[in-house]
Formats: structure tokens, C-alpha cells, sequence
């Protein structure tokens, strides 16, 4: 079974029995996960300085957080840190 897009709620309940209370995701192929959960978190990768930004593939993705009132976190916006620089 393909875990992208409509099957990743169908992989998840297989496994566990049970819908996700809560699902989090960063693109398209995210969004039946995201609407099969009680709380929904999309990460927008947007911060092309500091990662690289590949939103390109979450455009529906973004226009459905809205319509379904998921919490939108931007890699650029809302973290202070993405890669540490201390090498432990």
C-alpha cells in the first residue's frame, strides 16, 4: 500500500487500530492524514537561508489548513534554531 496521500489514514488505522489524535505533516501528500486528525500541524518550509525552502509541493496542503483551522508552523517565522552548530 502506498503510504502518500489517501493511504497514509488507512496505513495508520491498520497499524494502530485507531485515527490519529494528532498528525503532523509539510506537504500535499499529507493532507488525508492531516483531515483523519483530531489536531492538525502543517510545517511550512519556507526559510530558504537557514534549510531550504521546499514549500513547492504544499500549496493545496497550505490552502487546506486554512479551510480545516490547522496550526501552520513556518520554519522561518516560529523557529529560533534548525540545525545546531555544536557537534556533540
Amino acid at each position: 500500500m502506498l503510504d502518500d496521500g489517501p493511504g497514509k489514514p488507512i496505513h495508520i488505522f491498520e497499524r494502530t487500530g485507531f485515527a490519529p489524535a494528532f498528525a503532523a505533516g509539510n506537504a500535499n501528500g499529507d493532507i488525508e492524514m492531516l483531515q483523519s486528525a483530531r489536531f492538525g500541524v502543517l510545517v511550512h518550509h519556507d526559510d530558504d537561508e537557514r534549510e531550504y525552502a521546499y514549500d513547492h509541493d504544499a500549496e493545496r496542503a497550505l490552502a487546506a489548513a486554512a479551510d480545516h483551522g490547522w496550526l501552520v508552523v513556518s520554519m522561518r517565522d516560529d523557529f529560533e534554531q534548525i540545525f545546531t552548530t555544536d557537534a556533540r
